[in-house]
């Protein structure tokens, strides 16, 4: 493309407002592609924090006119929300390329995508009841479920503009308040998107973005006294930090979408060329920047070599450069995710696997890295056992059922898994016995507004999407009433 987006937005979003940081801080948010500096963004931390959660509190006032509002309005809203996000389509794609670098064909289906998520939960928003229930004793008794309060958001940055949509479409849906805070490697695009929620006529404070770093703007929306929820979606590392921060004071709610390490077994029945497309979309979409991304492949014995074949092949022909162009892979996020990627590949050499593809950094400037394939893989090492969050795929052998359910099964993380055959005993068997949040037959990632995800294990606590994402935005209020058999007139 010619010219770069224009950057509008750089200060924090507090009560429908753009204010400066109160320590008039900035930091730089990088360009991945040539290392360059973007722009400088307001710099939130602990004063700012606490301007906007008392920004959410107001807003979530019994007698607010959030509080207030009639559910359906709510939903109207968030319609109105995502229809303006939809008319910026191309312009909020090309913001996230420039900020994460990711292909801008890809970031402008995540933004479409993003509309359909917030659609949805627009659509519960007047749907969500309680039950009445047949208590004993001469009593009426039945539950409401209300709103849980004013929500601490903290996204990540490798799907900026679908985590947004994740963490506050059912939130707005159940008539929370929100403070969010976006990864401060890509801050650009929940500005922007700060933007389209006040022109959609949403009530000052409801909604408040805050960049900032983890350890100061993270920790103190997560430890403050007020929030009453905390989502964070992020490594495992940090999410126990968040679960420790969030039981300080308040016993905070919490959902935790956190890391993976996931596997996809391909059993000798399986087409191997279609097999080895869907592995290798599973490991490599988004250049391999994903929790679930199912970087453990495990191929049965028969079709083994071949597969490994076919897997490098498809790896060697992915094209990699400016995401701005058609290409199928941008640079990674920043040079710290860079160098360690490279340091897992240089473990995987060490460690006995067989680099069949790849294998080294790209000879331009910014952080690309060739798409990597390893076959003999084995479980015991590094690249098999820890979440790698780059473009490599491991392939590991294997001859049994049973044997490929235990060691898909041995793992601290439990985020997804995939499964590849023309069985259908074997498909239902396998995804009876992996213990992950989501499993994926003869596909994989394959995730919608109306399905539930989120992990087992250590990948994380509750679920987002779907019936259940709304759940962990309520709380069950239960009232009972005397109602004697015989009125008393």
């Amino acid at each position: 493309m010619s010219t770069l987006p224009k950057v509008q937005f750089c200060q924090l979003f507090i009560n429908n407002d753009w204010v400066d940081a109160v320590s008039k801080k900035t930091f730089p948010t990088i360009n991945p592609q040539d290392e360059t500096v973007i722009t400088n963004v307001a710099e939130g931390d602990k004063a700012d924090i606490d301007l906007a959660v008392a920004a959410a509190k107001k807003a979530f006032h019994r007698r607010s006119e959030w509080r207030t509002m009639d559910a359906s309005q709510r939903g109207l809203l968030m319609l109105k929300l995502a229809d303006l996000i939809e008319s910026q389509a191309r312009y909020l794609a090309e913001l996230e390329t420039l900020d994460c670098g990711k292909p801008v064909k890809e970031a402008e289906e995540e933004v479409y995508y993003s509309t359909t998520v917030l659609r949805y939960y627009a659509g519960k928003a007047d749907k969500i009841c309680g039950n009445t229930i047949p208590a004993d004793g001469e009593v009426l008794s039945f539950t409401v479920k209300e709103p849980v309060g004013v929500c601490g958001q903290i996204i990540p940055w490798n799907y900026p503009i679908p985590m947004m949509s994740w963490k506050i479409s059912p939130a707005l849906a159940a008539g929370c308040t929100i403070v969010l805070k976006p990864a401060e490697q890509t801050p650009l695009t929940a500005l922007a998107v700060a933007a389209l929620i006040k022109e959609a006529g949403f009530p000052p404070g409801v909604v408040n973005v805050v960049p900032g770093y983890g350890p100061t703007a993270g920790a103190a929306l997560t430890h403050h006294p007020d929030v009453d929820k905390i989502a964070f979606t992020g490594s495992t590392e940090v999410g126990r930090l968040v679960m420790a921060a969030a039981a300080a004071n308040n016993l905070k709610r919490v959902t935790l979408e956190l890391g993976g390490k996931s596997p996809l077994v391909v059993f000798n029945d399986a087409d191997v060329e279609k097999a080895a497309q869907t592995a290798h979309a599973a490991a490599f979409a988004n250049g391999g920047q994903c929790c679930c991304a199912g970087t453990r492949t495990y191929v049965q014995s028969g079709i083994y070599d071949q597969f490994v074949e076919k897997a490098a092949e498809i790896a060697t022909k992915r094209s990699v450069g400016n995401p701005f162009d058609d290409v199928q892979q941008g640079p990674q996020i920043d040079k710290e995710m860079y160098c360690r990627v490279l340091e897992y590949i240089t473990a995987g050499k060490e460690g006995g696997a067989k680099c069949v593809a790849g294998g080294d950094k790209v000879d331009s400037k910014g952080y690309y890295i060739k798409p990597t394939v390893f076959a003999d893989v084995t479980d015991n090492m590094k690249i098999a056992r820890e979440e790698i969050f780059g473009p490599v795929q491991s392939i590991l052998k294997f001859d049994t059922f049973e044997e490929v359910v235990d060691r898909a099964n041995d793992t601290n993380y439990g985020l997804g898994a995939g499964v590849i055959t023309n069985d259908i005993t074997t498909a239902l068997s396998f995804a009876k016995q992996v213990r992950a949040g989501s499993v994926w037959v003869n596909t994989y990632d394959h995730t919608t507004s109306q399905t539930p995800f989120g992990g087992f294990k250590d990948s994380g606590l509750g679920r987002e999407l779907g019936e259940d994402g709304i759940n962990q935005y309520v709380e069950t209020k239960t009232i009972t009433v005397s109602l004697p058999k015989q009125p008393q007139i």
